[in-house]
């Protein structure tokens, strides 16, 4: 999964605006012309399959999901074998269909007979499919058989600690997001997502540890400083978070980051009887 998905995931996570503390597992849904280009498509190495259709089949899928359907459809019943399948399910998700996608995707994972790490990519994609859909429980069976095939993929530990987070299992994804950092240490978005998880234990030293390192690594890290933002209101400093959000807001304008920036700025300003 790609960083700027994994941000995307966790902001929603990320965010719990002054009212409540924590926003799961009720998020508000992203636009669909913003979700449509976080579709794991095409796919990350290594593929699946080879081949002139494979390619033309895969090369559709943004342009014209439905399209993409009906030509893996046609090449599946054809004996396209697994990159039928393959584009079949990637391309349901890509029309708006992640549950159906995501099955495709995981029973292809089952029965193909291709190397592990390529079972453990096709089963990523199904992760992201399933947390599309708000079904996060399937999204950790997944991510746990993934890791049964790939276990020291730190992108599947945080697709782990993310859906773990969004079913309210924080500690299970603090595990998991520490998991990742033993294996990368200087990825400021596994640094933020467990941030947002110790604050959600309640532990404001650990998470302000983390959020610190994270700015240590990028200073203009938007989500980063919304996170920071999030743990100075929460211990009382309305004039920090409101300088952090302001700053998150304005390093990526059009960003949902600055969106939920703006929110909870917007809530400060009310004042706590509007929260």
């Amino acid at each position: 999964m790609s960083r700027r998905l994994t941000l995307l995931c966790a902001s929603l996570i990320l965010v719990c605006g002054l009212a409540s503390v924590f926003c799961w597992p009720k998020p508000s849904p992203a636009p669909a012309d913003e979700a449509s280009t976080e579709l794991p498509v095409p796919p990350f190495p290594p593929r699946i399959a080879e081949g002139r259709t494979y390619e033309s089949c895969l090369d559709t899928l943004a342009a014209d999901p439905t399209g993409a359907v009906t030509l893996a459809e046609t090449w599946q019943a054809d004996g396209g074998g697994d990159g039928a399948t393959h584009c079949r399910g990637l391309a349901l998700i890509a029309s708006g269909n992640p549950q159906s996608g995501a099955a495709v995707l995981e029973l292809l994972a089952q029965t193909t007979s291709a190397p592990p790490m390529a079972r453990a990519s096709v089963l990523s994609q199904a992760i992201q499919a399933r947390m599309m859909a708000r079904q996060d429980g399937l999204a950790v069976a997944d991510a746990t058989l993934a890791l049964a095939l790939s276990p020291a993929d730190t992108e599947l530990f945080i697709m782990r600690a993310t859906a773990e987070g969004a079913l309210g299992w924080y500690a299970n994804a603090v595990d998991d997001v520490s998991a990742a950092l033993r294996l990368d240490a200087k990825r400021p978005d596994a640094l933020i997502l467990r941030a947002a998880m110790h604050r959600n234990l309640n532990q404001l030293d650990l998470a302000q540890a983390d959020v610190s390192q994270a700015l240590r690594l990028d200073p203009n890290d938007p989500d980063a400083l919304l996170e920071r933002g999030i743990l100075r209101q929460r211990m009382g400093d309305a004039a920090g978070a409101r300088m952090d959000w302001e700053q998150a807001r304005g390093a990526d304008p059009d960003s949902t980051t600055a969106d939920l920036a703006q929110q909870n700025l917007s809530l400060l300003e009310a004042g706590p009887d509007q929260r």
